[in-house]
């Protein structure tokens, strides 16, 4: 009877872990338009899951937070639905292809070094990427000469969309890079998509994140469904991830409404870069057997995403005070 009642106390807590991780992704996912796979895959690699298990649950949460963003975009013609195909056809096979090869890696008994290795690079690029450009706002976030030399690149047939014309090839091996690492690392491809078609493409930003959001839907299904079939998607992770990311989507959009996304980029480039430490930090302490870092990298993980959603809800707060104020000074005056 007792280790009944340990065994649900475990059950429970774990439940209730995730829940408030997912509250806390789903949130950044509203405000950022990212699925956040790249959080929780390094997160389930941090508590011990192996790195198929946390590879299939992270594609599959991203299917899950997609679908609703999807719509809402769709709804303010913020996708170019023929771009978004491109992607999802090439995105598609490349997922394959980073599929099997996790799986080959699994084989040879390498995959979570490797994985882990990939995500700790991966994430600490980007994140050094996203603070520069935090550093230097008047960058406008996007390079128009590459994607001048980009387009100038005629390999017909030359697809018009919504930032110029493009090669059909070029876009789909651009696609099909992006779905290998999709595939290989269980991310939904948002973090590497967007600058992608905004750098490479000369894609409008709002029309990146609709047409990114749009493309991560099929292929977060694709992904999640090939993982399953192999039996390696465990619903008791991902279903209360679902459950507190939709409460924290709706938090994370209202956010956007009052919030000047350039005041947060410093501390969402922390937490991806916080997300690299949290891995690294989990491999040397199994490879020297220190139990402390296993437990600092669990406080990087968890902590950075409080963090990070924190001063989103908390800058929101403020600036909801600040145009209230406004306001009021507004109407003593008149």
């Amino acid at each position: 009877m007792n280790v009944v009642l340990e065994f649900l106390d475990i059950a429970t807590a774990q439940f209730a872990l995730f829940v408030g991780f997912g509250l806390l992704i789903g949130t950044l996912f509203g405000f950022f338009g990212m699925g956040g796979s790249f959080l929780v895959t390094p997160a389930l690699l941090v508590m011990g899951y192996d790195s198929t298990t946390a590879v299939g649950s992270g594609l599959a949460f991203v299917f899950g937070t997609s679908v609703i963003a999807a719509l809402r975009h769709r709804n303010h013609g913020q996708v170019d639905v023929k771009l978004g195909l491109m992607f999802i056809v090439g995105m598609t096979a490349g997922i394959e292809v980073g599929k099997e090869f996790v799986y080959h890696l699994k084989s040879l008994g390498i995959a979570d070094l490797v994985v882990s290795i990939s995500y700790i690079g991966l994430l600490s690029l980007v994140g050094l990427l996203m603070y520069r450009d935090a550093r230097t706002p008047d960058s406008g976030g996007d390079d128009p000469a590459l994607a001048e030399k980009l387009q100038a690149i005629e390999i017909p047939p030359m697809i018009s969309i919504k930032g110029g014309e493009v090669s059909l090839w070029l876009t789909l091996a651009m696609a099909f890079g992006i779905g290998i690492l999709s595939g290989f690392l269980g991310v939904g491809g948002g973090f590497l998509l967007m600058p992608a078609m905004m750098y490479g493409l000369g894609v409008p930003a709002a029309v990146a994140v609709g047409t990114d959001v749009f493309q991560i839907t099929a292929s977060g299904a694709f992904g999640a469904f090939t993982y399953a079939k192999s039996g390696a998607l465990d619903l008791s992770i991902v279903l209360p991830l679902l459950a507190g990311s939709a409460m924290g989507a709706r938090i994370g959009a209202g956010a956007t409404t009052l919030v000047d996304e350039d005041e947060i980029t410093e501390y969402f480039a922390a937490m991806l870069l916080a997300g690299a430490a949290a891995v690294a930090s989990k491999n040397l302490g199994n490879a020297y057997d220190v139990a402390l870092l296993n437990q600092v990298s669990k406080a990087l993980i968890f902590g950075s995403a409080l963090l990070v959603s924190g001063a989103v809800v908390w800058a929101s707060i403020k600036s909801y005070r600040r145009d209230d104020a406004r306001a009021t000074n507004s109407t003593a005056a008149d």
